[in-house]
C-alpha cells in the first residue's frame, strides 16, 4: 500500500475513529451514553407521547417446544424441515433467509415459503413474551411499529389494554398494498400497531429474505408507495429501535430514510438503538458518531425494555398511592357497547383516550362502574339518540377538561357537555351530578367549559390518575342517594 493509505502513524484513514468508538464503549457500563438526566428526558418525551417505539426480532424470545428461543431462528429450523432443506450445510444459528435460498436454490417455489410459514405459526400457541407486554403496559406508547411479520406485538397490547379482546388497530405495509395510519398520531382513537415490512400472510406479501427487504426499502422510499401519515410521525419523534437485527449500512439507510434528512443536520428528534450487536459493530459506532449525535446505543433490547418499564411505573406516583389504599389500578378493560345501569359517563375528547383509559381503570379497580363512547362516532341521528339517552340515565357526568379541550371549539363532546347541563336543571339544587375533572394544567379561570361546570369544583386528576380522596368521594356518591 502507498503512503496515502496510511496516517502519520500507520494506521488505515478511519481506524482512528474506529478505535476511539471501541474505547469509549469499554469505558462504559451497559447505558452507553445513558445517566439519570437521559433517562429523565426519554421518560418526558414518552409522557408527552413524542416517542415511537420500533420493535425487532430480537425482542421475541418466546417458549417453544425446544425451550426458549429467539422466535425466527426456532422459525427458521421449522421452516427448513418443511421444505426440505438440510440445515447442517447452512450457518448457524440459523435464518429465514438463509433457508429460503437454499430452497430456491434447489429450485423451489419462492411462494411456499410463505404458505409454509403461517402453517407453522397456525400448529402453535406462542404466547408474547414479557418484553413486549411490558411495552404494551406503557400506555403513553399509542403507536407501535413492527418490523416483524408475527402478531406477537398486537397479542401483548390486547392482553395488557383489552383483557384479550382485539381492540389494537393492526395495519401492515405492503408493496402492492399501501396502507397508512388512518389518521394523524393525536386523533388515533385507540392503539395502533403497524406492521411496516408486512404482515404474516399466505400470500409473498411480508419479508421474510434479503430480497424482500431490498424492495420494501425500496417501495418505502418510493414517491408514490409511502405512506405519508406514518412517515411524517417517524420523522417529527424521537424514536425507539428496539431489538432490531439491522446491519451496518441497513441501519444507516433506515435512519436516513425516517429522518428524511441528512444525519449530520441538526433536528430536534433522537433515536435509541436497544439491542445486542449495534454496540459490537465498530463501523457503525464511528458513523453514528461522527454523524448522527442525536442517536444513542443502548447494550441489551430485553434489558433495556425491563429498566424502562422500571422507571415508567415508577412515575406513576398517584397509581401507587391508590395501591397503598388497596386500590391497585388493574388493566384496562374496554367499556360494553352499551352503558350499564347507573354507570359512571365519562365525556372526553378522543386526544385524552390514553388518559380516560387509565382513569377508567382505576375507578373500575375501586368498584365503580364507569362508561365512556370507545370508537366515537362522532355522528349520525341514532348516534346521537344512544348517546343522549345515556347521558339521561348515567349516575353522574365526568367532562374531561384538559388542553385538548381547550383546543377544539367545536366537537361532539361539547354537545354531550350539553346533554348534561340540559339534564341538571331538573335536579335539585346541592345535589351532585356533574363532576369536572381536569387532567392537565388548563386553569379553572381558562377553561372553555360551561359556567355550570366552574360552579362546581374541578378536581385535578394529572394524566387522568384519580387521588384516592377523588375515588372515597365518587364511592361515597355512588352509595347515597341518585338523582
Amino acid at each position: 500500500m502507498g503512503e496515502s493509505e496510511h496516517d502519520g502513524e500507520g494506521r488505515r484513514p478511519g481506524t482512528g475513529a474506529l478505535m476511539g468508538a471501541t474505547a469509549l464503549l469499554r469505558d462504559s457500563d451497559n447505558l452507553r451514553g445513558f445517566d439519570e438526566d437521559a433517562w429523565d428526558d426519554l421518560l418526558n418525551y414518552i409522557e408527552e407521547r413524542r416517542v415511537i417505539p420500533i420493535v425487532g426480532p430480537d425482542l421475541l424470545r418466546v417458549d417453544t417446544d425446544q425451550g426458549p428461543l429467539l422466535l425466527y431462528e426456532w422459525l427458521a429450523e421449522k421452516l427448513a424441515v418443511k421444505l426440505s432443506v438440510d440445515p447442517t450445510r447452512l450457518p448457524q444459528p440459523l435464518t429465514l433467509n438463509d433457508v429460503v435460498c437454499s430452497y430456491l436454490g434447489q429450485r423451489g417455489r419462492r411462494e411456499e415459503a410463505y404458505t409454509r410459514l403461517r402453517s407453522i405459526m397456525r400448529e402453535v400457541q406462542i404466547a408474547p413474551p414479557m418484553a413486549l407486554r411490558q411495552l404494551a403496559q406503557i400506555t403513553d406508547f399509542d403507536l407501535f411499529i413492527t418490523t416483524t411479520f408475527d402478531p406477537l406485538l398486537e397479542q401483548a397490547v390486547n392482553l395488557e389494554r383489552f383483557g384479550g379482546q382485539p381492540h389494537a388497530e393492526v395495519i401492515a405495509y405492503a408493496p402492492n398494498r399501501v396502507s397508512d395510519l388512518p389518521a394523524e398520531r393525536s386523533q388515533l382513537q385507540r392503539p395502533v400497531v403497524y406492521h411496516m415490512l408486512g404482515k404474516l400472510s399466505a400470500s409473498p406479501t411480508y419479508v421474510v429474505s434479503d430480497e424482500d427487504m431490498l424492495e420494501f426499502i425500496c417501495a418505502l422510499q418510493s414517491e408514490h408507495l409511502t405512506p405519508e401519515k406514518l412517515f411524517h410521525e417517524l420523522e417529527h419523534s424521537h424514536l425507539l429501535l428496539i431489538g432490531s437485527d439491522f446491519s451496518n449500512w441497513l441501519a444507516r439507510l433506515f435512519l436516513r430514510m425516517a429522518k428524511r434528512k441528512r444525519l449530520s443536520d441538526p433536528r430536534d428528534f433522537g433515536e435509541i438503538l436497544a439491542d445486542d450487536h449495534t454496540s459490537k459493530d465498530e463501523r457503525l459506532l464511528a458513523f453514528l458518531q461522527q454523524v448522527s449525535v442525536r442517536t444513542r446505543v443502548f447494550s441489551g433490547a430485553e434489558s433495556f425494555v425491563a429498566e424502562l418499564h422500571q422507571r415508567w411505573l415508577q412515575r406513576q406516583q398517584p397509581a401507587a398511592a391508590a395501591s397503598s389504599l388497596g386500590l391497585a389500578p388493574q388493566r384496562f378493560l374496554p367499556p360494553a357497547r352499551e352503558m350499564p345501569e347507573n354507570a359512571i359517563f365519562i365525556s372526553y375528547a378522543r386526544e385524552d383516550l390514553a388518559a380516560v383509559q387509565r382513569l377508567k381503570a382505576a375507578l373500575d379497580a375501586a368498584g365503580l362502574v364507569t362508561w365512556f363512547d370507545f370508537d366515537r362516532l362522532e355522528g349520525g341521528d341514532d348516534y346521537d339518540h344512544k348517546i343522549r339517552a345515556n347521558i339521561g340515565r348515567c349516575s353522574f357526568f365526568l367532562p374531561v377538561i384538559s388542553g385538548s379541550t381547550q383546543r377544539r371549539l367545536e366537537a361532539y363532546f361539547r354537545r354531550e357537555w350539553s346533554y348534561a347541563v340540559d339534564r341538571s336543571r331538573n335536579i335539585a339544587e346541592g345535589a351532585v351530578f356533574i363532576l369536572p375533572v381536569c387532567i392537565d394544567d388548563t386553569t379553572e379561570a381558562d377553561a372553555l367549559v360551561p359556567e355550570k361546570f366552574k360552579a362546581v369544583h374541578i378536581s385535578r386528576l394529572p394524566g387522568g390518575e384519580p387521588s384516592p380522596e377523588f375515588i372515597r368521594r365518587l364511592q361515597e356518591l355512588s352509595s347515597g342517594p341518585r338523582a
